[in-house]
């Protein structure tokens, strides 16, 4: 079978909080691409429910983005079926990473893509962007060793943010969340105290788990727009909070006293801030470098698997059942075989 008559399939969302799996024909690598069979892909709970709930102000950089029908989805593993003309690097059967939605083909700039280590399983690397977004966050933070850190949120962004800490070095690591459900896994990833309770209520135990000051750097990973007054209050004078969860609703972040009394600095980080440096593929080298040398575990982060077909049923427990998710994968294996 001609790769452009492959019996691909990929999941839309066709209207707020509608999402079906359609049928495309994956097409033929050109130059500088690949043709890709997807293994399995990644949702990003946090981005994708915003748009599958439609969770954002008119005039957003989100109401500019999401048109119908909208492909959710930028985090895949899968197996290289082809390559196109003047690609170096790549052949046949090397298994990549790569930004594209969730579908069982996918067309991929084999410069944006990166190979896979032989020991290391699709599960694990297909983490891979969430941890790209975190170490922009952990590069704003400018971490110091023995640093004292508070992450608020202890969904994907903030595990990702909490393993970049603890690689970094800092000292304390202190991560809060209201769903206590999510705590083991920080502290699976490195964190040195877990909190649970709304971030308003947590103060003195952040104080407490600190040595008694606040820490230096606060990460805001919640992408909730009420989380970030009370962020700027947790940050140690002449300290540093990361907007890192990116809202829907930016201009319900309010500021407070405490920027100008306390000489705080608020930085903003975001998939998109790539250097010559710091990009697609040496943050990715980087995080599949640590992962295999066991410096940076997702173990038992991936809670649960759906087949594609079932994409209404994921999407539904990613809205209904978020106390007890974390990494919520499809397996395209099988699909369009």
């Amino acid at each position: 079978m001609s790769s452009s008559t492959l019996p691909a399939q990929r999941i839309v969302f066709t209207a707020k909080q509608q999402v079906s799996l359609e049928s495309f024909e994956a097409g033929a690598p050109a130059q500088g691409e690949l043709l890709i069979r997807t293994e399995l892909s990644l949702m990003s709970t946090g981005t994708e429910n915003i748009v599958f709930n439609r969770l954002f102000d008119p005039g957003t950089h989100f109401d500019k983005w999401v048109r119908y029908p909208f492909y959710p989805g930028y985090a895949s593993v899968g197996t290289v079926l082809a390559v196109g003309a003047d690609v170096s690097g790549f052949a046949a059967g090397d298994r990549v990473a790569f930004r594209v939605g969730h579908r069982s083909h996918a067309i991929a700039v084999a410069a944006n893509c990166t190979k896979i280590p032989a020991d290391l399983p699709f599960e694990s690397a297909v983490w891979f962007p969430l941890a790209k977004i975190a170490f922009h966050g952990a590069k704003a933070a400018r971490y110091r060793l023995g640093d004292s850190v508070l992450i608020i949120g202890a969904g994907p962004i903030g595990q990702m943010s909490t393993r970049w800490a603890a690689a970094a070095g800092a000292g304390a690591i202190v991560v809060v969340d209201a769903m206590e459900s999510r705590l083991a896994f920080a502290k699976a990833g490195g964190a040195t105290a877990v909190i649970s309770a709304g971030i308003e209520r947590a103060r003195e135990q952040i104080l407490e788990a600190s040595g008694g000051r606040l820490p230096r750097v606060v990460i805001d990973s919640t992408g909730n727009a009420a989380v970030f007054a009370a962020a700027l209050g947790l940050a140690a004078d002449f300290g540093t909070v990361v907007v890192l969860g990116d809202t829907g609703t930016p201009a319900r972040q309010s500021l407070t006293p405490d920027v100008i009394t306390r000489g705080l600095t608020i930085v903003g980080a975001h998939d998109a801030h790539n250097t010559a440096e710091w990009n697609e593929r040496t943050i990715t080298e980087l995080f599949f470098s640590l992962v295999t040398r066991g410096r940076f575990s997702v173990e038992g982060l991936n809670s649960h698997t759906f087949r594609p077909e079932a994409c209404e049923d994921a999407y539904a427990v990613a809205n209904r059942d978020r106390a007890h998710t974390m990494g919520i994968l499809f397996d395209w294996s099988g699909a369009g075989r």
